[in-house]
């Protein structure tokens, strides 16, 4: 089985980014070109290959290459931003998905970022947030149920994204901060590692063919995953932090063949 991972380069633009819920820093461009470019190693060790599409550096937010779509072993869902200014993004990321899959798209009305939307096994949790609609969820779940998937959609308060309160960790266990996502709402044969609450953006991390990819910010959040077992590599990850990025927004993962 390969796992394709696409990403992006920091654009000049990074400065320009969305933000939400955190206050706007400045971005030492050439710093996070660095650590994305570390992070991209990071993948590449844990056996993906990295295939680096061409800069957008009028889309501002364009290295965080996981919102603009879903993608499964039988299909790619590509997603309707719910941030206007992030849909222009959406093309390149269709195109370089069609070489290896078949397309479905979310339609206006509904929004849906990929950052909503965590797999575990068959079934997808979806979050609703500011990016994220009810009728988006709705299309996902239309989308994917042909292949065998159901969706759970769950209320994300505080947090970006879904991913921004909750990732898988390791197999069978999810890593989870309490105080943006009702843990009642998540899957309960799995397991849950709560964050260390003075690390509060530390649920973010990036399990990838038996590696559990981490910012190296959260130490505390870290030994605790490692002590679950969880194989963890940190990687330098604080200058996108400051454009509301995690570990996860910078890839886009696929398992083929």
């Amino acid at each position: 089985m390969r796992t394709l991972a696409l990403t992006r380069e920091v654009p000049e633009s990074i400065a320009s980014c969305e933000l939400t819920h955190v206050p706007r820093a400045p971005i030492d461009l050439a710093r996070a070109r660095a650590q994305h470019a570390a992070y991209e190693r990071a993948i590449a060790d844990a056996g993906c290959e990295v295939v680096r599409l061409p800069e957008l550096h009028a889309h501002a937010d364009s290295v965080f290459v996981a919102d603009p779509a879903v993608a499964l072993r039988e299909l790619a869902v590509i997603a309707r931003p719910g941030a206007e200014s992030r849909r222009g993004e959406v093309a390149t990321i269709a195109a370089a998905l069609a070489a290896h899959l078949p397309l479905a798209r979310i339609e206006p009305p509904g929004t849906l970022d990929g950052g909503d939307v965590l797999l575990l096994g068959s079934e997808l949790l979806a979050g609703l947030s500011r990016r994220t609609n009810a009728e988006g969820v709705r299309q996902l779940a239309a989308h994917v149920a042909p292949y065998g998937y159901t969706v759970r959609a769950l209320e994300v308060e505080g947090a970006l994204h879904l991913q921004t309160a909750v990732t898988q960790a390791a197999e069978r266990a999810l890593v989870v901060n309490p105080r943006w996502i009702d843990v009642a709402q998540l899957p309960a044969d799995w397991e849950r590692i709560e964050i260390d609450a003075r690390e509060p953006f530390a649920a973010n991390v990036l399990f990838v063919r038996g590696a559990t990819i981490c910012s190296a910010a959260f130490a505390r959040t870290n030994e605790r995953l490692a002590a679950h077992g969880a194989r963890v590599v940190p990687v330098a990850a604080d200058e996108l932090a400051k454009a509301e990025g995690g570990v996860t927004c910078c890839s886009l993962l696929m398992s083929l063949g």
